[in-house]
């Protein structure tokens, strides 16, 4: 059995435990600082909107097959972004299949757009009439964007109302909303502070990594629910049971975290490393942050959450209270008997008891009064006779089979 199969057995069996719960405070110190880091990128540095969404020019050349390769894209957007005009700037250039290849721009007038055109003919070395030229507006970003944001709010409240329905607590809906604002924030916050642009890729990465943090979550509560169903047996309090769950699910949440993130890992590193720009690079870092993001709030926010809201319940402050007074009546009483040491203060022997001694007898003629004088001697016991019964035949037990005869 490997290292991790045995921290997984003890983690699951109580003998190793890590204190998710107890150590809430830590853990929300950490997302506040992330979150607020998020935040001040957002609100000092923006967003990176895509074309999609700001608007712009896109242009399509159709190359020879096989000739829509890599170094035809960084030729192609050297030669644009050394034209010098600003909205050119920072093309995006990327692959479009085999034999095209795409490149945008910010919004240029005629003259900008005709001298970008007449660039990316000389670079790629194609004619006129293989480069064909559009002009985007920011009405289609506008609509994603508000489907997003429809789709958010959807989401939001279907999460609740499953949470609700399925774990019968409305505290456990509470826990994972604020653990999908959680990531949601974070993603948005890294992308802003990264200056990758935003594409309606980004938009669909975001959406996506929502049901993999709710999915993590679910997991974890349901754990939780098992453990605390019956907490007046298991003699534990809320929070250890909890706890415990956290315990049981975490080498489960690890795995299945490590082997989502490597290969959205090879995805992002090819778009930025390899392709250089594109959806790809934009999905990948969305999926990559978040489902990070998700694996974090799901153990170190939403079931910490989930007990500080149950602790304010009067039946857990009881029931908390009686498992805490068992665990001290089952304490080993000799847990608390001091070590002996040379210098200890030892107490005074305990007295005897006095033991009355007996007098000897005074002479008959002795003494003065009429009544009986106690003499400190126990008067002589009355010697026992035989009685005229015991001459008396006594009955004896007769065999059952001569019971009732006579």
């Amino acid at each position: 059995m490997g290292k991790m199969s045995r921290l997984g057995n003890a983690l699951y069996e109580g003998d190793v435990s890590i204190n998710f719960v107890g150590r809430r405070l830590l853990w929300y110190s950490i997302s506040a600082v992330i979150v607020l880091i998020a935040i001040g990128g957002l609100s000092f540095k923006g967003l990176n909107m895509g074309i999609e969404f700001e608007g712009g020019v896109e242009y399509r050349v159709a190359m020879p097959a096989g000739q829509a390769d890599q170094d035809a894209v960084e030729e192609i957007r050297e030669a644009v972004a050394d034209t010098g005009l600003e909205a050119a700037s920072a093309p995006i250039v990327n692959t479009s299949g085999t034999d095209t290849i795409r490149i945008q721009t910010e919004p240029l007038d005629n003259d900008e757009a005709t001298e970008v055109s007449q660039t990316i003919r000389e670079a790629a070395g194609v004619q006129d009439g293989d480069i064909s030229q559009s002009a985007i507006g920011p009405t289609w970003g506008e609509q994603v964007a508000d489907r997003a944001l429809i789709g958010l709010a959807v989401f939001t409240v279907l999460v609740i109302l499953f949470i609700w329905a399925y774990f019968r607590e409305w505290k456990m809906s509470v826990g994972a909303i604020v653990a999908l604002i959680h990531d949601v924030v974070i993603t948005i916050g890294v992308y802003a502070l990264s200056g990758f642009e935003v594409t309606p890729a980004t938009v669909t990465g975001v959406l996506t990594i929502l049901g993999f943090s709710l999915y993590d979550t679910v997991v974890v509560f349901d754990k939780v629910r098992e453990n605390t169903h019956n907490l007046a047996r298991t003699r534990q309090t809320y929070a250890q049971a909890a706890n415990l769950a956290v315990n049981q699910t975490l080498v489960r949440s690890i795995n299945t975290s490590i082997v989502a993130l490597l290969p959205v890992g090879a995805l992002l590193y090819a778009g930025v490393v390899t392709l250089g720009s594109g959806a790809l690079k934009d999905l990948a870092l969305a999926l990559f942050v978040g489902m990070a993001a998700g694996a974090y709030s799901s153990i170190f926010i939403a079931t910490p959450l989930l007990v500080q809201l149950k602790e304010l319940e009067p039946s857990v402050r009881q029931g908390d209270a009686r498992a805490k007074a068992r665990a001290r009546h089952h304490t080993d009483r000799f847990a608390d008997v001091p070590v002996y040491t040379e210098n200890m203060v030892v107490g005074d022997e305990p007295e005897e008891a006095a033991v009355p001694v007996a007098r000897d007898p005074e002479p008959v003629g002795s003494r003065t009064g009429s009544g009986p004088r106690f003499t400190g001697q126990r008067p002589a016991s009355k010697q026992v006779t035989r009685s005229a019964s015991a001459k008396r035949a006594q009955p004896s037990r007769k065999p059952r089979s001569q019971r009732g005869k006579r």
